[in-house]
């Protein structure tokens, strides 16, 4: 690992310039967000990172407890979709949405997208995940198995719609240029 105040020359104070060094200073403090997750049932498990950088927090498939099926299992027929339980509920902060996201691998291996992601801060509710099939084959999950990642995203609120005639003061080069309007090669 680099030494960030071998970087600035000896310097030994923390001048809180915004500097991406900042975890090297002696005193600084990393500020959280915290963000509350609530548990509905033992079988529940906490979203979790399975790295400190990664974006994504893994969501797993947490159906509530049922004594007529201890082995509880979903499936995913071809070409069609499932909505996953977590057991969990999410508060998210202030300024922020939550977006439930493909975990890469299932998305690459299984053939399985996540569909209607965004967790909005009014949502109060247990979180599902709605996995769609687009392999030709069958694709079963057993309860707490990862299913999905959920990313915190910053967001901006204090928008205001306005109405307008033009849009563009300027021509751009791509201007209204849609899907495949840049060729295949």
């Amino acid at each position: 690992m680099i030494d960030g105040k071998k970087l600035i020359k000896g310097e030994l104070e923390c001048y809180n310039c915004g500097c991406n060094l900042k975890p090297v200073c002696a005193d600084y403090e990393r500020a959280f967000t915290e963000l509350r997750v609530q548990l509905l049932h033992e079988n529940a498990k906490m979203p979790e990172r399975a790295h400190p950088t990664d974006a994504g927090m893994d969501l797993f498939f947490c159906p509530p407890p049922n004594p007529d099926l201890p082995k509880q299992i979903e499936s995913v027929p071809p070409f069609s979709n499932s909505l996953f339980p977590t057991g969990v509920k999410i508060e998210v902060p202030e300024g922020y949405m939550l977006e439930i996201k493909n975990k890469s691998g299932i998305a690459a291996r299984r053939g399985l997208l996540v569909g209607a992601c965004v967790v909005d801060r009014g949502y109060t509710g247990e979180i599902f995940v709605n996995l769609h099939n687009i392999n030709h084959r069958t694709q079963t999950f057993h309860a707490g198995d990862k299913i999905a990642q959920a990313v915190l995203v910053k967001i901006t609120t204090d928008i205001e719609l306005v109405e307008a005639e033009n849009i563009y003061d300027d021509e751009t080069s791509r201007g209204s240029g849609a899907l495949g309007s840049t060729g295949n090669k």
